[in-house]
């Protein structure tokens, strides 16, 4: 298991109690995780040499990044040359990396963004100038995960910030700079299971911004999408020829789309690793279908032809505590009223620990689950949970 953040205790508790000797490794000793393994090594997730030898000393059988992108290829690269459960690791890569998925996209003859990638500050600026002047930009690191690093541009004189922002969430030290597409409706966020080229299972989901912190960060995940079902369908489809071309095989998926004002869909991410933001706790309480244990099965070799679409049944969703600003806790707020919606909450902060401003996924303070009557009433209350679920600041 690569890595032992709080959004991957699920799947190491799972694998744990399934029966499996569980080794979990990662650069962060003190992470909560490592405390549900069998045995923990103190290794860069993406290092993938030093991972492989690791691996072939401890004879593994299998291995998983779940819940996070980095790791995603490393996973690949192993289980590729120890022959285990996994896939193509240039494809994997591909999916983790922006600037390689975009051009991918555009080569294959899917809509894809005005996009170029950089390793040169100068020049990039120079194209986001040149590609301003259609409307507003977007700036993000090429390989970072939780939206860490991601600044939308309206004005030629923040671009170099942005810039070095990005940058600074960059392991590679490439960026990537393209046109910002306005989007009809919600940002599609959901998670999938590909097994041998098909899509076999998605659970497409809206996805909900705390517009005070960063715009780009998933504050929460709310299911079933309010779509139409065809476009539904047509970005199903999408995803699924692209899981083909790549010679996807088996494992989990964190799929995010967005339609513009035409109907056109913009296939943005297709994350190689289930996981982050609770999705698959909250899928399994809509669909019943558990993608954590088909993440862990299906990396030690178990056959997955039974994995099928089922469509959400009732009202579901996500929400991560996060502050606004960064301080000192004082108290945690929960409104009376909304909590006869909680059915799971994790509160890891307490009074007196310093936080920082909600800008990305490692800003996390704690999660919950919810179940709401009706669609209207959950998306109204994603939309503005701020008021409802919040941190007070000493």
């Amino acid at each position: 298991m690569l890595g032992g953040s709080h959004f991957q205790i699920p799947a190491i508790k799972y694998a744990r109690d399934a029966g499996y000797y569980v080794i979990t490794a990662d650069y962060l000793p003190d992470n909560p995780g490592h405390q549900y393994a069998h045995e923990y090594h103190n290794v860069s997730t993406i290092d993938k040499e030093t991972v492989l030898g690791l691996a072939r000393r401890l004879k593994i059988q299998g291995i998983v990044s779940y819940a996070s992108d980095p790791g995603a290829p490393t996973a690949a690269y192993v289980a590729e040359k120890l022959s285990l459960p996994g896939n193509p690791y240039e494809s994997v890569l591909l999916l983790q990396r922006k600037d390689l998925f975009r051009a991918f996209l555009k080569n294959n003859g899917y809509n894809v963004p005005e996009s170029m990638s950089f390793t040169d500050v100068k020049l990039a600026k120079e194209y986001g100038i040149q590609i301003l002047n259609n409307g507003s930009i977007i700036v993000k690191p090429s390989d970072s995960s939780g939206s860490k690093g991601v600044t939308r541009i309206v004005d030629v004189n923040n671009i170099e910030s942005a810039l070095q922002h990005a940058l600074k969430y960059s392991t590679n030290k490439i960026v990537v700079v393209e046109e910002f597409i306005e989007k009809a409706i919600y940002e599609m966020d959901g998670d999938g299971f590909v097994w041998q080229g098909k899509l076999a299972f998605a659970c497409f989901g809206n996805q909900h911004n705390d517009l005070a912190c960063n715009p780009y960060v998933p504050s929460g995940i709310s299911f079933p999408y309010i779509q139409d079902s065809a476009l539904q369908k047509k970005a199903f489809g999408i995803v699924e020829s692209i899981l083909r071309k790549l010679d996807m095989r088996v494992g989990g998926l964190n799929i995010e789309y967005l339609t513009d004002q035409t109907g056109e869909i913009y296939i943005l991410e297709i994350g190689p690793r289930s996981g982050g933001n609770l999705i698959p706790e909250v899928i399994k309480y809509a669909t019943g279908v558990d993608l954590i244990a088909a993440s862990i099965d299906g990396a030690m070799g178990a056959d997955c032809c039974e994995m099928t679409m089922i469509k959400p049944r009732g009202f579901y969703s996500s929400y991560i505590l996060h502050s606004q600003q960064a301080g000192v806790v004082k108290s945690i707020y929960i409104d009376p009223d909304l909590e006869g919606n909680i059915i799971e909450k994790n509160i890891i902060v307490k009074e007196g620990d310093f936080v920082e401003k909600f800008d990305g996924s490692n800003n996390t303070l704690g999660t919950f689950i919810l179940k709401f009557d009706d669609q209207e009433k959950m998306v109204t209350y994603l939309d503005n949970m701020s008021e409802y679920i919040n941190v007070k600041l000493a």
